[in-house]
């Protein structure tokens, strides 16, 4: 009679154990089934990303703004430019920065006897790297950081349109200074101007007009998305200087406007009517510009 096989009770444990690690392997496999159905369900909710902004690159800043525009905010006291003076004064230089696509800047300057005058366009493009807010969202974060560090006051609003002057409020000077000018125009010959009427309105804007409105620093509630400007005006020992800025955002770009009239005369201070209009004028233009 053969034999029947022993099996002693080591391996009797053995084997069970044996089983239940292999029932373990498949629970396990189950789960990391789960873990992979969840991880496809994250993707497919980071792919439905927020609106990119409209604008995905920059112009060129110093041939933004119409060269009428330019020689009405950089006024000189009579002397005439050459057509080369007159291409680097009203041509501007660009500001050197690392990515055009994310900024860009302009710089003017005209010196005269009565003083200085400084112009400066800032582009910045904001893009944001969170998928859940848009680039719009992330610029106006951005903005109200500027306007909270500007310390605009709370319900501080006026129109971004500048005044027109009145024939009553023109200052006979004005219009001397104005007439002084046109030498520099004629230096200009085949330099046609992008915006015509922006350029000309933002000439007309002289000291006193507009004498109802209010020049304290403000928001702006028809430029842009958003806006404010700010005005300052500063004593030190060369002089004295009054600073304008604007800022406005258009959808995912900011823009800086910075103007100021620097006078080594301390009892002539610029005049805070006409810089506001003026650079309101060019913020009006820019958006415009950068609309199109």
């Amino acid at each position: 009679m053969p034999r029947k096989p022993f099996v002693t009770g080591a391996a009797l444990v053995a084997a069970a154990a044996l089983a239940a690690g292999l029932t373990g392997c498949t629970g396990g496999s189950g789960t990391d089934g789960g873990a992979a159905d969840a991880k496809s369900g994250d993707a497919t909710t980071a792919s439905q990303a927020a609106e990119p902004g409209r604008y995905q690159t920059l112009p060129e800043a110093c041939g933004l703004p119409a060269r009428s525009t330019v020689r009405g905010m950089l006024p000189g006291d009579g002397q005439r430019l050459s057509g080369s003076e007159a291409d680097k004064v009203y041509g501007g230089q660009a500001d050197i920065t690392y990515d055009t696509d994310r900024r860009v800047g302009c710089r003017w300057t005209r010196e005269t006897t009565a003083g200085t005058r400084h112009l400066t366009v800032d582009i910045q493009r904001v893009v944001s790297y969170d998928s859940a807010v848009s680039d719009d969202d992330k610029a106006q974060e951005t903005y109200d950081a500027k306007e909270l560090a500007a310390q605009i006051p709370a319900g501080a609003t006026g129109s971004a349109s500048p005044g027109t002057p009145s024939p009553s409020t023109a200052k006979p000077q004005d219009a001397e200074a104005n007439k002084a000018e046109k030498p520099d125009e004629a230096g200009e010959t085949g330099k046609d101007d992008k915006k015509g009427k922006a350029g000309k309105e933002s000439e007309a804007a002289e000291p006193g007009a507009d004498p109802s409105g209010s020049t304290a620093p403000r928001v702006l509630d028809d430029l842009g998305d958003a806006a404010f400007l700010n005005d300052k005006l500063v004593t030190a020992d060369s002089g004295v200087h009054r600073d304008v800025t604007v800022v406005f955002r258009t959808s995912n770009v900011i823009v800086t406007i910075a103007y100021d009239q620097w006078s080594t005369d301390k009892t002539m201070l610029p005049d805070s009517q006409e810089l506001q209009d003026k650079a309101r004028s060019l913020a009006g233009e820019l958006v415009e510009s950068l609309s199109e």
